[in-house]
Order: structure tokens, then C-alpha cells, then sequence
């Protein structure tokens, strides 16, 4: 209205065609308007006053993005303990359960300081090929620092949160995952030998992997160096799942079997442990999935559903087998079948739809009951709490699965162009999945494999018979689980 009157009042007189006389009721009708709407004017905000209000939205939603990242942080670190070391803790024998918590717990610390001398910047510095560089070591371009120019803190950014913010969501994985691979050797591997082997293969195999898929590596999608395209890893399933699973593989039948296996019933002390560990791992993946979005927005939404439908497929899924086969479901079970879905949904946790993730969950529980029973029983590799079987086979399940159902509709990463097989009708995207996947499976098997013959022969991996014998939280820390009086 207001540029109505200016051109109204600018324009020449105007004559009615009927009395031939001036209509200047137009323009005293418009004058009104204006002195109306230059009073209205009066009352907004000025020019400087919006790009103010402007800037403190943005600073809001920038806020709303941390406190979420944060709190993802928390659900990750919360996965680890209580939730990873009541979990395994409860699958192990009385005479084991503190070795177990002890193990998760000490790669708390241990993989925290790791992390931030060296760990993070080995992952996620610079922008090579296959590993990064030193720009990040000692916490250096990340913490905090003075800004002379400004005579004020400045904090250094990673998109929309602070790269502090970022270090520590990441390292959280950098956390969790060297803990999983404790599962296959759980009750028989030196604590000493563990601690080695987490800090080296930390550094030599997770942080080159880590680099390799979400710093734009050999096997990042669409990175100019990606090997078959690249592949799509949302959360975690290379990095994460299938590099700890195949190591855990590799760690059982290297170490070789507990006392008695398969001969004597090796069954876990207390499977409350276990159900509530579950349900701690559940409620923590959603930081562990929905967080990796880096952000909080629409597709964190879709990542937050997506892995609870999975879980709770896969844990229907695996009851569900069990109930068929031996006649009644378990809480092993329904625990088990949980993280089966949750580990499937994991890379695929930003591009998958609902209703496909329900059925990659149910197919996880499925497959990795199986691999639980029957493969590792089979072949006769004592994985003593189903590592490999769970993550190795539930981690390549969903990398292998995110080629065929991934949409662009989740996230647009390609430009508009379509994704996975169903959508496209093209294999190209499931080709980068497989190769990838295979990539993972022969750096971190075989890596694994070195690493742990060296350690052999320095220090040794396994306890003596006669400690085996007494239980590793006697031997190894001097302390019972449980003593009664």
C-alpha cells in the first residue's frame, strides 16, 4: 500500500469521464493511507533492530544444534557404561564380571586421552587419502582461544557447532568401539594385552578407517579419491561395527577358546545385567544414530525413528526365531535381537525410510541368530559373547542393505540424483557398499591379526590356565563382583 500511494500521489491528475472534474478523492484517500502507514511505520523495528533480531535466531538455532549434539554425547558415553558393561558383564561368569566392567570402563579414560592428544586429529585433520594429519593434535585449531582482534574468545567452528562439541561426539565412538571387540575375548585375554592392543589398534586401524569414510577418504561418498563411488555410512557400520567385529573374529581363534569350550556349558551369571544393559544400549543409540546427523533437524527426526523401529524389529524378529526352533523366547534373546536391529539400522540410520528399516531390523534378528547359534557353533570359534556375530554380521547386513534402500528422499547427497537400488534401479551404489565392506574386512582383519601376533610375542595375549581357572577379577584386579557374608 505504501508504494500504491507513491505512485498514486506521483502520477498526473486524473478526470472523470462522466463529469470531466478532477477525482482527488484518489488522492486524499491515498494521502490518508499514507500519514496511516507512515504513523504504522513509526512503530516497527528499525533496519538495525531486525538484523538483530536476524542474528539472535540464528544464534538460537545455533544454541539448539549444541544442546542436542551435546546430549548426544552423553547417550553415546552412557552406551559404553553403564550400558555396554552391564550388557556384556552379565554374559560373562561371576568370577569375570568386574574384568568385563573394568575393561569398559578403563577404555573410558584410556581412548578419551588417546583421542584428544593425537586420536582426533589422525581422523579428522587435514584432507588426505587415507589418514589425516597433525592439524588437530593436543586439542590445537579445536579448544577455545583469544582473539586479539576481537579482544574476545573465539571458538573454532565444524558447520553449525563448535569443533569442541564435534571432537567429543566423535570420541565417543572412538570410545565404544575398541569396547565391543572385548566381547570375543572376554575371561581368558591379559588385561595388559588389552590395553595395548585398544591404543594400537585405535590409532592404526580405527582412526585411518574413520578418516577414510567421513573425512572424504578412499571410501567416502563422492570424494574425488573414493574407491567403486564411495559408500554410505551414516553412523557407523564400517567404521564402527564391521572393523570391531572382524577384529573381534580375528581375536577369538587367535587367542583360542575358554577352558571347557564347547565341552562345558560356559552360561552367562546374570542376565538381569544383560536385559537392562540392552535397554540402556537402545535408549543410547538414539545419540549414537539421530546424532550423527550433526544437527538437530528434519532428518534427525527420520534418523530417531528409523533406529527404534530397527531395534524393536530385530527384537521381535529374534524372539520370534527363537520361539519357533526351540519352543520359547528368551530375554538373551529379546536382548540380543535388539542390538542385532540396532547395529543393521546404523549406517543406514540418515537414508532409509520407516517401513524399510522395520524389515532390515526383523532380518537382523533373524540372520544374526543364526550366526549366533549356528555358524559360530559350526565352525567352532569360541566368540565368547557374540562380537563378531552380532556386530561383524549385523554391521555388514546394514552396510550392504543401505545400497538397496537408501533415498534421496532421507537425504539429498547426490545433487537430486537417486540412490539405491530400489529407488535408481541402478547396483552402483550397492557396489560401493560391497567394496567398502570388503575394504573394512581386510584392513581391519588383517591389521588385527598383525597386531595382535606382535603383542603375542612381546607381552603375550592370554592369561595362564590356572589363572583362567580362578577368574580374571581375582588375578587381574584383586577384587570380587559379589562377596557375601
Amino acid at each position: 500500500m505504501m508504494m500504491f500511494g507513491f505512485i498514486t500521489m506521483a502520477a498526473p491528475i486524473s478526470w472523470s469521464q462522466e463529469t470531466q472534474q478532477p477525482i482527488s478523492a484518489a488522492r486524499e484517500t491515498t494521502s490518508a493511507e499514507s500519514e496511516s502507514l507512515s504513523a504504522a511505520s513509526e512503530s516497527l523495528p528499525a533496519a538495525s533492530e531486525s538484523v538483530d533480531l536476524e542474528a539472535s535466531i540464528a544464534e538460537a538455532a545455533l544454541a539448539g544444534h549444541n544442546a542436542w549434539m551435546l546430549t548426544s554425547c552423553v547417550l553415546v558415553l552412557f552406551m559404553t557404561a553403564p550400558g555396554l558393561a552391564m550388557f556384556y558383564g552379565g554374559l560373562v561368569r561371576r568370577k569375570n564380571v568386574l574384568s568385563i566392567l573394568m575393561q569398559c570402563m578403563f577404555l573410558m579414560g584410556l581412548m578419551t586421552v588417546l583421542w584428544a592428544l593425537v586420536g582426533y586429529s589422525l581422523a579428522f585433520g587435514g584432507s588426505g587419502q587415507w589418514i589425516g594429519n597433525f592439524e588437530f593434535a593436543f586439542m590445537n585449531n579445536v579448544q577455545r582461544y583469544w582473539d586479539v582482534a576481537a579482544n574476545a574468545p573465539a571458538t573454532p567452528m565444524e558447520g553449525d557447532i563448535p569443533r569442541l562439541t564435534h571432537m567429543l561426539f566423535q570420541g565417543m565412538f572412538f570410545i565404544i568401539t575398541p569396547a565391543l571387540i572385548c566381547g570375543a575375548f572376554a575371561e581368558r585375554i591379559k588385561f595388559s594385552a588389552m590395553v595395548v592392543f585398544s591404543v594400537l589398534w585405535g590409532l592404526l586401524i580405527y582412526c585411518p578407517l574413520c578418516h577414510a569414510v567421513w573425512d572424504g577418504g578412499i571410501l567416502a561418498f563422492g570424494s574425488n579419491y573414493a574407491i567403486a563411488g564411495g559408500a554410505l555410512d551414516f553412523a557407523g557400520g564400517t567404521v564402527v561395527h564391521i572393523s570391531s567385529g572382524i577384529s573381534a573374529l580375528v581375536a577369538a581363534v587367535l587367542i583360542g577358546p575358554r577352558m571347557g569350550y564347547p565341552r562345558e556349558p560356559l552360561q552367562p551369571h546374570n542376565l538381569t545385567y544383560t536385559a537392562l544393559g540392552a535397554a540402556m544400549l537402545w535408549v543410547g543409540w538414539f545419540g549414537f544414530n539421530a546424532g550423527s546427523e550433526l544437527l538437530s533437524d528434519e532428518l534427525t527426526s527420520s534418523a530417531f525413528a528409523v533406529t527404534h523401529f530397527s531395534a524393536a524389529a530385530g527384537a521381535f524378529a529374534w524372539a520370534m526365531t527363537e520361539w519357533g526352533i526351540l519352543g520359547k523366547p528368551t530375554v538373551l534373546g529379546v536382548s540380543s535381537g535388539a542390538v542385532a536391529g540396532l547395529v543393521c539400522i546404523t549406517p543406514a540410520a540418515g537414508f532409509v525410510q520407516p517401513m524399510p528399516a522395520l524389515f532390515m531390523g526383523a532380518v537382523a534378528g533373524v540372520v544374526c541368530y543364526f550366526a549366533c547359534s549356528k555358524l559360530k557353533h559350526a565352525l567352532r570359534y569360541d566368540d565368547a559373547l557374540d562380537a563378531f556375530g552380532v556386530h561383524g554380521i549385523g554391521g555388514t547386513l546394514g552396510a550392504l542393505l543401505t545400497g538397496v534402500f537408501a533415498t534421496r528422499a532421507c537425504a539429498n547427497i547426490d545433487g537430486g540424483n537417486t540412490l539405491g537400488l530400489i529407488e535408481s534401479g541402478s547396483a552402483s551404489l550397492l557396489v560401493g557398499q560391497v567394496v567398502a565392506t570388503l575394504i573394512t574386512y581386510a584392513f581391519a582383519g588383517i591389521g588385527s591379526l598383525i597386531l595382535l601376533k606382535a603383542i603375542d610375542f612381546a607381552i603375550g595375549l592370554r592369561v595362564r590356565a590356572e589363572d583362567e581357572q580362578r577368574g580374571l577379577d581375582i588375578v587381574d584386579h584383586g577384587e570380587e563382583g559379589y562377596t557375601f557374608a
